[in-house]
């Protein structure tokens, strides 16, 4: 049996409202949370893990929780498995998990759902059909930025592909969707596909790595995270013609990246295009386990209703993909900097960095948050949100 896709709002923050305040079964009083993240190598990660910890550290002060659990692994999953398994030995009330793979962790997600527990995973998913998935339209997002860029190649030209995360179900799902828009420009070669873990430090030395063998490259779609500054400070290495004409770079997001763009479109008008998802998924992933804990029950997508008032007002967006969820925001821009500058498409989405949000519930404060920096998201809504709740036993 299919997952079967449930709508809660129309931004992660308002989904998490709208469960947290659904009726209460006989659950703990005061839960303990925890989060088991497979891979903590990337500025994003880090981001995220912070945005679940701001949540779960406001949620004890306010009484909602007994504590929370933060457990950060080395990208592998026998390392995943372990924290897991530890945790049911823990008998925490709720696991929200960022995987390390859509499947292999599933026999362990299997057995802490088996004990009682809450799973919610998010981000990089799991498949277990015990869990509840919170996650982003990874394939609409990549697909839209992807043909921006072959577009401003006037569908001509060599290209490198910098992967994400092996093994994860982000990069299966950006990685598929990009695969799916060069079969449709047959003069646009694939010279190069690299694996940058999504981190600028191990994209950089991959494509350092690639570019002496390569003819002269015209695009590199990546994945973001921060692979976006270090192929960017590949191709400055690398010198030669780049020097003066760099590559079209897919952007990710990462102030270091916006702030190299904005230098590179004051000396010669670079253009390209940046998108990204936030790492404040991480708070909403605390509160839809929080919710889930105290007896939330999500309302069926296909209810109608409200949902299709949403819809009308143009607050969401259908994203054709019923089995993954897509939960918030690409932020999309053209010569886009901290401070705004340049063109941007769409309306402002925040002012704030996420180390402003207070309140899960309050959706435009989630957004981009710059290491350390302030910065603004300009964006626009990519897909609705959804929740996907566990499939039914087999023999049920």
């Amino acid at each position: 049996m299919s997952l079967k896709t449930l709508a809660l709002a129309c931004t992660a923050a308002t989904a998490l409202a709208a469960a947290s305040v659904l009726p209460a079964a006989a659950t703990p009083d005061k839960p303990v949370i925890a989060l088991s993240n497979a891979y903590f190598g990337n500025t994003w990660r880090h981001q995220m893990v912070d945005a679940f910890e701001a949540e779960a550290k406001r949620a004890k002060a306010e009484g909602k929780i007994t504590d929370y659990i933060i457990l950060n692994g080395d990208g592998t999953v026998a390392q995943q498995n372990s924290q897991i398994a530890e945790l049911i030995l823990k008998k925490v009330d709720a696991i929200a998990v960022d995987a390390a793979s859509e499947s292999a962790v599933n026999g362990i997600i299997e057995k802490a759902c088996k004990a009682g527990i809450k799973v919610v995973s998010f981000d990089s998913v799991a498949s277990a059909p015990c869990n509840y998935q919170l996650n982003f339209d990874f394939k609409g997002y990549k697909k839209t930025q992807a043909e921006w860029v072959m577009k401003k190649l006037g569908g001509k030209g060599n290209v490198i592909v910098v992967r994400g995360v092996k093994g994860s179900a982000p990069d299966a799902d950006m990685y598929s969707a990009q695969e799916a828009v060069l079969k449709n420009y047959p003069d646009v070669k694939v010279v190069a596909t690299v694996y940058g873990q999504a981190t600028a430090s191990v994209a950089q030395s991959a494509v350092a790595n690639a570019l002496p063998s390569l003819p002269h490259v015209d695009a590199v779609l990546g994945q973001g995270g921060s692979d976006d500054t270090g192929i960017a400070q590949a191709f400055d290495q690398y010198g030669g013609d780049y020097a003066a004409k760099m590559p079209v770079i897919e952007g990710g997001g990462s102030s270091n990246f916006i702030q190299w763009w904005t230098k590179q479109r004051e000396k010669g008008g670079y253009s390209t295009i940046s998108m990204n998802t936030t790492p404040g998924i991480g708070g909403a992933a605390f509160w839809l386990s929080y919710g889930l804990v105290k007896g939330a029950t999500p309302a069926d997508d296909h209810a109608g209703g409200d949902r299709d008032r949403r819809q009308s007002e143009g607050l969401c967006q259908p994203s054709g993909r019923r089995h993954r969820l897509p939960v918030l925001l690409a932020a999309v821009g053209r010569g886009q900097s901290d401070q705004g500058q340049g063109e941007q498409l769409g309306p402002p989405l925040m002012s704030r960095p996420t180390s402003a949000l207070r309140h899960p519930h309050d959706a435009s404060e989630l957004g981009l948050r710059c290491a350390g920096e302030l910065c603004q998201a300009f964006g626009r809504p990519h897909g609705r949100v959804f929740l996907s709740p566990p499939q039914p036993d087999r023999d049920g």
